[in-house]
C-alpha cells in the first residue's frame, strides 16, 4: 500500500525503516521533545529504533495502531511520521498524530498526508470520526487540522503533560465521515 503525493509518498512503517526513523527522530529532537516524548525516548539509538519499528509493524498488522512514513521520492529521506492511533472500534473513532522534519515544514506535506490518510481511515478502516488533539500555540498543527476540514469541538482540560511541565489544555478537532457505505 503506497500513497502517491507526487514528489513524496506515504507508506506503512516497515522493519527496514528503523535506521531512518532513528535518524529522523534524533535530527528533530528539539521539535519532538514536547509533544512526542514517548516516540523520542524510544528512538534515541538504532537499537531502540529497531525495537520501536518492530512493535509498530506488529501493531499495524494487528490493526491496533497505524504508523505511516512520509518520504521524499527522489532520496527516500524520511520527511515525517503520521499515526492513526487510539482506535476505538466500538465508536469507529481514531486520532491522528503527526510530525514533520525541519527541512520539510511549510510545504503543505502534512496537510496533504492527513487528507490522503483520512480517505484511507474512512474507506479501509471504516472509521466514522477522526480526531486531532493539539495545543492552541502549536499554530502549524492547528492549521493542518483546519486545512483538512477538522472542526474545533472543545478544550480538553489538562489533557497532556509534556516532560517537566504542568498539564496542558489541548484543543480537540474532529472530522466525520458523512458518507455511509
Amino acid at each position: 500500500m503506497l500513497f502517491d503525493l507526487n514528489s513524496y509518498y506515504i507508506e506503512p512503517i516497515k522493519t527496514q525503516d528503523a535506521w531512518n526513523v532513528c535518524d529522523f527522530i534524533v535530527s528533530n529532537e528539539d521539535r519532538l521533545k514536547r509533544y512526542f516524548p514517548k516516540t523520542l525516548e524510544q528512538n534515541l539509538t538504532p537499537d531502540l529504533s529497531n525495537i520501536f519499528v518492530e512493535k509498530k509493524v506488529k501493531q499495524f498488522q494487528k490493526k491496533e495502531e497505524f504508523l505511516f512514513t512520509l518520504k521524499e521520492r527522489k532520496t527516500n529521506q524520511l520527511a515525517g511520521l503520521i499515526y492513526i492511533k487510539e482506535i476505538d472500534s466500538n465508536k469507529k473513532q481514531g486520532e491522528f498524530a503527526y510530525c514533520i522534519g525541519y527541512p520539510f515544514e511549510g510545504k503543505g506535506l502534512t496537510s496533504k498526508s492527513i487528507k490522503t490518510l483520512t480517505e484511507f481511515a474512512f474507506k479501509e478502516l471504516n472509521l466514522k470520526t477522526l480526531q486531532i488533539i493539539v495545543h492552541k500555540d502549536n499554530f502549524a498543527s492547528v492549521k493542518v487540522a483546519e486545512n483538512c476540514g477538522f472542526i474545533w469541538k472543545k478544550t480538553l482540560k489538562k489533557e497532556f503533560t509534556p516532560p517537566g511541565e504542568l498539564p496542558l489544555n489541548m484543543e480537540l478537532y474532529e472530522l466525520y465521515n458523512e458518507i455511509d457505505p
